[in-house]
């Protein structure tokens, strides 16, 4: 079994990763033990690259272990390695290849080359919840709001990918599903559609986060 800690940018990815991506994982030999980024006892939010910089160097000390992330762009600061330049950009893919890029060229500077060879940085396109726009059916049965369902199917339908829904304060996936829905709680209801969706098709419509997965599932062979 190939233990991966997985450093999450709050509770939302936590719960996703506990309750739908380790039992799809562990059954490739992938353990994946998710990680609430800053100190023990924090719940998640207030991210910045120092932070990261910190528990990557920590968790990366255990050499029978590799480290991954799962950040939304949407959330990244302003200052974070390649956000700037990412930006400036129009396509999703180039957008976060720009800011593993960055990162990774800002971890190199603090650590060791051979400790990185266990990291694998991903940041989400743009947010958690463009994923679940994987399957707008399956969603709005999962919030127990099937009456939503052509509102949702509006939203997919324009854009060519779920992670494409792009990444301002009113036009990100959680802001969409809000407006629609407004007692939609991000842990909860972005955990229970996840489970409905299904990770298979997920990775279906979603290529950088199957990418992902793929290089996860490459560890253990």
């Amino acid at each position: 079994m190939i233990l991966v800690n997985i450093i999450c940018e709050g509770q939302t990815e936590e719960k996703f990763v506990n309750d739908v991506l380790s039992p799809s994982l562990v059954t490739k030999s992938i353990c994946l033990n998710p990680k609430l980024i800053g100190q023990r006892g924090h719940k998640g939010g207030n991210f910045t690259y120092e932070r990261l910089l910190k528990d990557t160097q920590l968790l990366l000390n255990n050499p029978n272990a590799y480290c991954t992330t799962i950040f939304d762009f949407y959330g990244l600061p302003s200052n974070f390695p390649g956000k700037k330049e990412a930006q400036t950009m129009t396509n999703s893919e180039d957008k976060a290849e720009c800011i593993v890029k960055s990162l990774t060229t800002a971890l190199e500077k603090r650590i060791d080359a051979n400790l990185l060879r266990r990291f694998i940085p991903y940041i989400q396109m743009y947010e958690f919840e463009g994923l679940l726009f994987s399957d707008c059916s399956a969603l709005a049965l999962a919030i127990n709001q099937p009456h939503l369902l052509s509102e949702f199917k509006k939203i997919r339908e324009g854009f060519s990918s779920p992670e494409d829904i792009n990444d301002s304060p009113i036009t990100a996936p959680s802001k969409r599903i809000s407006k629609i829905y407004r007692r939609y709680d991000k842990p909860f209801h972005g955990s229970l559609a996840a489970k409905e969706i299904k990770i298979d098709t997920i990775r279906k419509e979603c290529k950088l986060f199957d990418r992902w997965l793929q290089q996860l599932e490459a560890l253990a062979t």
